[in-house]
Parts: structure tokens; C-alpha cells; sequence
């Protein structure tokens, strides 16, 4: 069981800049659809929410504040009074006041979703793991991009995923889908 009162949830990078090149193929064509029913569900409640947003230093970038991708994507911008924390690294919590304004909440669990499961999610689930954060991640609101390897050869999003769920299971974070989580915070 969780306590909702003290269980953040977290959107990681929810932007339009992932549909622009060089993103590429991607997996979980649901992860907007879950990712909308989790957001619906806490507001619903009132419990705490706070959107991270990437915030790329590098001008060309598709994530970059300057570029029209830096933008949330439809049905995940933040509604007024929503806190947004900026970052422009992989982890959530490095250079920033994310951490602080958990703890000054009394948040002791966070449910991370969004973009890219192995990259942004992944890092910030294991630094929330590190600090000591019960952490869930929503495998079923997440996806992540195909990956070339040192060979050049193709590795597919669905596998790039799978590893890096079983890695966060493992040791970091507890690894659950959407009904999982409804059902824990109870509708």
C-alpha cells in the first residue's frame, strides 16, 4: 500500500520536441492514452504533481527552451498551480530543487512516467532510489526510441525498454502499469 498524500507523481519530458528527428521509431503508442489516465487521476484527487520538463543547453536541439519542441505535448501541459521543474540533464534531481520540494512536502513515494524510459525516467528513477524515494515506475506510460549500437547495428525500442525495466526492477525502482497504480491509489 501507499499513502496518496505523501506519493508524487512525476511526467518526465512530456514534449513535443520527441516527435521531430533524430528521435526515430519508438515503442508504446499507449504511453500518451496512460499517461493522460494517471494525470486525470491525481488532479481528480489532488495529489501532489509535479511536471519535469527538459530544458537542453544545446541550441540545436529539439528540446531546447527556444525550439517549438520544448513544449508539452497536447493534454500534458500543466494547469495553473501545477509546479514545473526545468533541467536540462538526464536526472530530475541534478540542478535542481526537486528533491527539496519533495521533502518540504513529505513525499516519501514517486510515480515516474514519460519519455524516454531509458534515458530521462531510468536516471531519475535510479537517483530517487539513491535518496531514498519508494520509486514506481509506470512501464506502460513510458517509451523509449530504437538505439544504434557500437556496431551500427539496430537495437528495437521494445527491447531497448525491456532491459531497462529489468534493470530498474532489479534494483531501483518497482516496475508496474497503469492499472497497478489506479488500483493502489484507488479511484
Amino acid at each position: 500500500m501507499i499513502d496518496p498524500q505523501r506519493t508524487a507523481l512525476i511526467p518526465i519530458d512530456v514534449q513535443r520536441g520527441f516527435d521531430y528527428p533524430p528521435w526515430g521509431p519508438r515503442n508504446n503508442p499507449r504511453m500518451e492514452a496512460n499517461g493522460q489516465r494517471l494525470l486525470q487521476l491525481w488532479r481528480a484527487k489532488g495529489l501532489p504533481l509535479i511536471h519535469v520538463r527538459h530544458d537542453s543547453i544545446i541550441d540545436a536541439s529539439t528540446l531546447h527552451p527556444s525550439h517549438p519542441g520544448n513544449a508539452f505535448r497536447p493534454g500534458f501541459e500543466p494547469l495553473a498551480g501545477e509546479a514545473v521543474v526545468g533541467k536540462s540533464v538526464n536526472a530530475a534531481f541534478i540542478g535542481t530543487d526537486l528533491d527539496l520540494r519533495l521533502r518540504r512536502r513529505g513525499i516519501d513515494t514517486l510515480v515516474l512516467f514519460g519519455i524516454s524510459t531509458d534515458m530521462c525516467v531510468s536516471t531519475t528513477a535510479r537517483v530517487a532510489s539513491n535518496l531514498g524515494y519508494r520509486t514506481l515506475v509506470i512501464a506502460d506510460a513510458c517509451f523509449c526510441f530504437d538505439l544504434v549500437d557500437a556496431d551500427g547495428s539496430v537495437i528495437a525500442a521494445d527491447a531497448v525498454s525491456r532491459a531497462h525495466l529489468a534493470t530498474l526492477r532489479a534494483e531501483f525502482a518497482e516496475v508496474m502499469n497503469v492499472d497497478e497504480i489506479v488500483a493502489m491509489i484507488g479511484v
